[in-house]
């Protein structure tokens, strides 16, 4: 690998239900549509929804549903829970650190949180490599998860 790519899904949903300000009993849900990814490069993002990777055809949903949020002190959490990629279910952990809740601009309460996380590739059956001719190879087997997150209060 010689530099990191970022990428987006432009179409997800996220929910959480729980009953207490803090969330430490939080329940988790999130879906990606693997077609939505966006790169900023079109060449790449096909290549990605391509069999080698996603195989959006296939499998058109990432899914995580989070099993067991731990207080991990000072507001922040380890969230454990399933991720369903390329139709491989493997437990993951995700580092989240609980912002704040606020009244927002229009009259609705919001809580902000970051999530990070890291994962292999691998464990999903996403194999696709290529070496580069200065050594190396093009994609790392680490796969870097990285989200600001605004969640809404529903009625």
């Amino acid at each position: 690998m010689f530099t990191n790519v970022s990428d987006n899904f432009k179409t997800f949903n996220t929910t959480a239900e729980t009953d207490v300000d803090n969330f430490s009993n939080a329940k988790v849900e999130f879906t990606a549509d693997t077609d939505s990814i966006s790169t900023n490069n079109e060449q790449r993002d096909q290549h990605l929804k391509c069999a080698d990777f996603f195989d959006a055809a296939a499998f058109p949903t990432i899914s995580f549903t989070a099993t067991k949020p731990a207080d991990a002190g000072d507001g922040n959490f380890e969230l454990t829970g399933n991720l369903m990629m390329h139709g491989v279910l493997y437990p993951v952990k995700l580092a989240v650190e609980f912002g704040s809740i606020v009244m927002g601009p229009w009259n609705n309460i919001k809580a902000g949180f970051c999530i990070n996380g890291k994962l292999s590739r691998k464990d999903f059956g996403l194999n696709w490599n290529a070496a580069l001719e200065a050594g190396g190879v093009m994609v790392s087997d680490e796969v870097k998860i990285h989200g600001e997150i605004q969640l809404v209060k529903q009625a």
